[in-house]
């Protein structure tokens, strides 16, 4: 999705354009995370970008959209560019000491 959003609407209060806003951003998370994923693939991961436009979008964390969003509501922008695009996610293992356990900090602190 790669999607201008105006903040301001004509008769409406921006609290709600916005709410409007954040809405539509979680439903498409939802969306894409419901599709079947393919062979070989653990989860769907995102590419997530926000900004007043899509020259000066930023490169932001999934957790970290919607307070982009909200961020740049507060600063008075009169719309705002979401960019999130779906990719392949693989997980990662914790590496494994020798013993087999996992390694931790309160394990290799000694006191």
């Amino acid at each position: 999705m790669k999607k201008n959003f105006p903040l301001q609407a004509e008769g409406k209060h921006p609290d709600r354009v916005l709410e409007a806003v954040k809405h539509d951003i979680r439903k498409y998370f939802k969306r894409e995370r419901n599709r079947d994923v393919p062979k070989g693939v653990d989860f769907w991961d995102f590419d997530c970008k926000v900004g007043l436009s899509a020259e000066t979008a930023q490169v932001v964390r999934v957790s970290g959209v919607i307070e982009a969003v909200d961020a740049a509501a507060k600063t008075g922008a009169t719309s705002v560019y979401v960019e999130i695009l779906s990719k392949h996610g693989m997980r990662v293992l914790k590496a494994q000491n020798q013993d087999g356990g996992e390694d931790h900090l309160d394990d290799l602190h000694q006191g």
